[in-house]
């Protein structure tokens, strides 16, 4: 085989690699549209409240570490098989979300993100895991 053909062969097979990597990579979701009753919300739950650190980081921990990761990087075990980025909580750009956006993205979901209002049902404990998830900030 001449040089000019083992280049082919090895430009093909790296466009290929490159190509099937890029199909199974996480893709990141498209913008979030939350209805205005939810961007109103406030949080019931004050920052420092003790409620936090018990109750909402161990709802945390039993529904949402195992795609979100231990420390909402989006790294959690589950992530890896999933087809959108499940996001970096720990940024600016999502500590910035309202509450009740981000009330609306944690328990009313959408597409891989899964409803969580009849698994989370106390209101209180709701705002106690959104209270947590802005722990998580670097």
């Amino acid at each position: 085989m001449k040089n000019s053909s083992k280049l082919a062969v090895i430009i093909c097979t790296a466009i290929l690699f490159i190509t099937a990597n890029m199909a199974m990579a996480q893709k990141a979701g498209g913008p979030w549209t939350v209805p205005a009753k939810y961007k109103a919300m406030k949080s019931t739950i004050k920052a420092g409240d003790a409620s936090i650190n018990a109750v909402g980081k161990e709802t945390y921990n039993k529904h949402c570490k195992s795609c979100h990761g231990a420390k909402g990087l989006g790294d959690g075990p589950k992530a890896a098989n999933l087809k959108t980025s499940t996001g970096d909580f720990s940024t600016a750009k999502f500590q910035a979300t309202t509450d009740g956006e981000l009330y609306f993205m944690s328990f009313i979901g959408r597409d891989e993100m899964p409803n969580f209002e009849k698994k989370i049902l106390d209101e209180s404990d709701r705002w106690a895991v959104i209270g947590y998830i802005r722990t998580l900030k670097k």
